[in-house]
């Protein structure tokens, strides 16, 4: 009688994916990968809708941003009674300071999913690792829109006034938007890098303080020391500051626009395969 031996798998490292699973999402389509991320996305959303309080700084922050820097800088930098021409200089400095800043709460979010188990669940899913990312990346984008409507919201009542049209207000919304993305993926680099949440928070702030401080958000280069002003041209936040702020205006664009497309360009090529590699790693 002849005896029918089995094998059984080779068993996998507790919190690895197995070999048929990464082998698996190699065989993701295009169609699959937008139909994962898309109910990532509703996923996330539904964690706002559950949680209202995770949006207060999209609320506020706008708010609190002009109406400071209006009122503070704006006599200051404008002279006294000229707060509306100041008006129409830092608010469109301020759509590349809300990308920025919303950025980072991707970073804190992702340090957040680990250590809470969330990302446990996605390890037995046959989804495309990239696509938890990406999700991510729709539902700040969507975050972040919010901010700059509340934000352009309290200009238009402070006294900002389009002198281009309405097209070009729309393409400095979307240069804000894609350079927002590609900074999103520092922060989620950080976050899947860092140990805390906390970390993710200091590491940010140190990279944050001197790129919107040293920039032309705020004030106009030519009143800062010679040594800043050559930082602030080569600031990625003052092209798209400059940018925004020449759309918005009317005024000619130079390089600026190309400069920030090259810049999120750049970020994003270097950035992203990182970001997804080490995410791969951890899951």
């Amino acid at each position: 009688m002849s005896t029918v031996t089995t094998t059984k798998p080779a068993p996998t490292a507790p919190g690895r994916p197995s070999v048929a699973a990464s082998r698996g999402e190699g065989r993701i389509g295009l169609r699959g990968n937008l139909r994962h991320i898309g109910a990532l996305v509703r996923r996330n959303a539904l964690q706002i809708k559950q949680d209202p309080e995770s949006m207060f700084d999209v609320l506020f922050m706008p708010i609190i941003f002009t109406l400071l820097f209006v009122f503070v800088f704006g006599g200051a930098i404008s002279g006294k009674g000229n707060q509306a021409d100041y008006v129409n200089y830092v608010v469109p400095g301020l759509m590349a300071m809300m990308g920025m800043n919303i950025a980072m709460a991707v970073g804190t979010g992702v340090n957040d999913d680990f250590k809470k188990g969330v990302m446990d669940r996605f390890r037995s899913m046959p989804i495309a690792r990239s696509s938890v990312l990406l999700a991510k990346i729709v539902v700040e984008l969507g975050r972040m829109m919010v901010a700059i409507a509340i934000l352009l919201g309290v200009g238009f009542l402070l006294g900002l006034s389009i002198k281009s049209s309405v097209l070009d207000l729309f393409l400095a919304i979307g240069l804000s938007a894609v350079f927002g993305s590609a900074l999103m993926w520092i922060f989620i680099l950080l976050g899947l890098t860092m140990k805390t949440a906390q970390a993710v928070q200091g590491m940010a702030m140190l990279v944050l303080m001197p790129l919107q401080f040293g920039s032309s958000i705020f004030a106009p280069p030519s009143t800062m020391p010679g040594w800043l002003q050559s930082f602030t041209d080569y600031n990625p936040l003052s092209n798209l500051a400059d940018a925004a702020r020449a759309l918005i205006n009317g005024t000619p664009v130079g390089d600026s626009v190309w400069m920030t497309l090259a810049w999120s360009l750049a970020i994003t090529a270097v950035t992203m395969p990182l970001a997804v590699r080490k995410f791969r790693q951890k899951t």
